[in-house]
Parts: structure tokens; C-alpha cells; sequence
């Protein structure tokens, strides 16, 4: 009697989840981190400056991990960048407001920022109708830079306070970069041109 053969079939790859993924853990924990450190810049005192400087480090150490991990493991969505990126905005916005709070800030830039990101989101999903974010040179630098002011602030508050001049130079260059973005994508929208855009990230 012949045996029969065998066939195998190939075992197809399991898909990972957009939602469930290391990277978009790592992103997590700096939604997580939103509330404590808008609470901690709400306060201008010295002591707790401290504690949001380390809450600032390992937002930021997040932020730095997620896009590479993503890459790494083959996981990279665009659910996974909207979250990436509204998460990098609640928290930077939610900061300055609470540093505009107690005049750290100017009310101005985190106002700006918001328009800016609702901007974004419109012309992205319902202007350019994509099924992902329309990233740009200009606003992958902004978005990078708006880190920068709270990090200052709060070195002002433990001591440094020769960064005051600083502070003031980045947050009214950042005014006129935001304002710059806004109009370039509404120029590049309205004209149905491609923004000049940076690599794709998470």
C-alpha cells in the first residue's frame, strides 16, 4: 500500500494588532504622564520642579523609544502615529497651559499649538480625506521644539536663571514658526499640493 503523502500547508504569520503593541505601550506611559506633570507645572515652586523634570525625562524617553520600536517590530500604523502624536500634543499643550496659568508662559503659544493641531487633524482626514496624518518639514520641527519651553522653565525654577532670556527668544520664535505652519498648510490645502514632508515616523 502507497502512503500517502503529506502536504503542509505553510503557517501564515500572525498579524499583530494596531492597538496591542510594545510600542504603543511605551506611548502610554507618557499619556499616563500627562496630568502629573501639567499638575507640577502648574506650580512655580522649586520643590516640585524637581519631580517634573524627572516626569519630563521619561516622557521624553518615551517619546524617543516608540517611533524605533515600532520600526523594529514591524508594527508601525497609523493608529499607532495619531496616538504618538496626540499624546505629544495633550502633553505639551496641557504644560504650558498650566505654566500660562501662572504667567510662564504666554498665552499665546499653547492657544496657537491647539489651532495648529486641530489643523492638522482637518486637513489631514477630511481635507486631504488620507487615512493618516499629512506630516511636514515644518511641523515635524515645530512639534519637536515645543519639548524645549517647559524643559527650560523648569531648570529656571531649580536655579538657572540666566535661561530666562532664552526662554523668551524660543517661545516667541516658536509663536512665529506655529503661525507659519498654520498658513502652509492652508496654503498647500487650499492649492491641493503635497506639503513638503519629513520621513514617515511611528
Amino acid at each position: 500500500m502507497e502512503a500517502s503523502a503529506r502536504v503542509v500547508s505553510p503557517i501564515s504569520p500572525r498579524r499583530s494588532s494596531p492597538y496591542f503593541s510594545l510600542a504603543n505601550a511605551v506611548t502610554a506611559i507618557r499619556f499616563l504622564l500627562i496630568v502629573p506633570f501639567a499638575t507640577l507645572m502648574a506650580s512655580g515652586e522649586k520643590r516640585t520642579a524637581a519631580v517634573a523634570l524627572l516626569v519630563y525625562v521619561v516622557a521624553l524617553a518615551s517619546d524617543f523609544a516608540d517611533g524605533p520600536l515600532a520600526r523594529r517590530n514591524g508594527t508601525v500604523s497609523a493608529i499607532g502615529g495619531t496616538f504618538d502624536h496626540t499624546t505629544d500634543f495633550l502633553f505639551v499643550t496641557s504644560a504650558m497651559f498650566a505654566g500660562a496659568a501662572r504667567g510662564a508662559f504666554p498665552w499665546i503659544l499653547p492657544s496657537l499649538i491647539v489651532v495648529a493641531f486641530v489643523q492638522y487633524f482637518v486637513d489631514s482626514y477630511c481635507v486631504a480625506r488620507r487615512g493618516s496624518l499629512r506630516r511636514s518639514k515644518l511641523g515635524r520641527y515645530n512639534g519637536i521644539l515645543y519639548f524645549v519651553p517647559p524643559c527650560v522653565e523648569i531648570m529656571i525654577r531649580l536655579g538657572a536663571k540666566a535661561l530666562q532670556p532664552l526662554l523668551t527668544v524660543l517661545v516667541w520664535t516658536l509663536v512665529a514658526s506655529t503661525v507659519i505652519s498654520i498658513g502652509q498648510r492652508l496654503f498647500f490645502s487650499l492649492a491641493a499640493k503635497e506639503l513638503p514632508s519629513s520621513p514617515p515616523q511611528k
